[in-house]
């Protein structure tokens, strides 16, 4: 049995709550699955994610606690946990990366209050709230394989994407972002040299009619298999 935490406050207003747990049930026949939500405020004890084959940081920002929030992404990077982080998961996990990675201890969120220079997380100049858009995908990276292809088109669903201004910390501390928009910002990020450490600003779950788990999902589930 393979056990997977959905870290975020589950909202029948966010579409994306109500798709995920579906795409993962279509998978069963193939995996065996046993899925748990996790509230953001239980997520800050890192108890509270012990025992799980992978970890989805899921949207739904702002997040109760953004401690949790924090706490779930940097358990999957430091204890090799298979991470998928969409919107606001994508988000938060390079907040966890720049504070404990990096030593940007005062790196923000845009969406909880203005903070100057230490915005990690911007917010966007053109809201990508219900739009779709081309990403270009970089060679030889985890998404890359993970779709065949160095191109794709996804959907959005989000006000907030990471700044440019501290870009160059994060990559040189590893991170690696890997897919970009037309206009030549970070849309995908992930971390050479973990299991399965992909982030996404744009979101998978909301790709087609909700019944068939975009490749990204599939390889997400695919890579707890391999962590075991």
């Amino acid at each position: 049995m393979l056990r997977i935490a959905l870290v975020g406050d589950r909202s029948p207003a966010v579409r994306a709550h109500a798709r995920i747990p579906v795409l993962l049930d279509a998978l069963r026949e193939d995996q065996d699955l046993d899925v748990y939500w996790v509230p953001t405020p239980d997520a800050e004890e890192p108890a509270a994610l012990k025992g799980f084959d992978g970890i989805w940081l899921i949207p739904g920002s702002p997040y109760r606690s953004v401690e949790g929030a924090l706490t779930a992404a940097r358990t999957a990077r430091t204890e090799g946990i298979p991470f998928l982080g969409t919107c606001g998961g994508f988000q938060h996990a390079m907040i966890e990366f720049a504070r404990n990675v990096c030593g940007f201890h005062e790196a923000q969120h845009a969406e909880y209050g203005p903070a100057g220079d230490e915005e990690l997380i911007v917010e966007l100049a053109c809201s990508l709230a219900g739009h779709q858009a081309a990403v270009t995908l970089a060679p030889d990276s985890l998404i890359e394989r993970l779709l065949g292809a160095t191109r794709t088109v996804e959907r959005y669903h989000c006000s907030y994407g990471l700044g440019s201004a501290h870009l160059g910390l994060l990559a040189a501390h590893g991170m690696r972002f890997t897919g970009h928009d037309e206009a030549g910002d970070v849309r995908v990020a992930e971390l050479p040299g973990h299991p399965f450490f992909l982030a996404t600003l744009f979101q998978p779950e909301l790709s087609g009619d909700g019944t068939d788990p975009h490749p990204i999902i599939r390889g997400f589930v695919g890579a707890l298999q391999l962590t075991v």
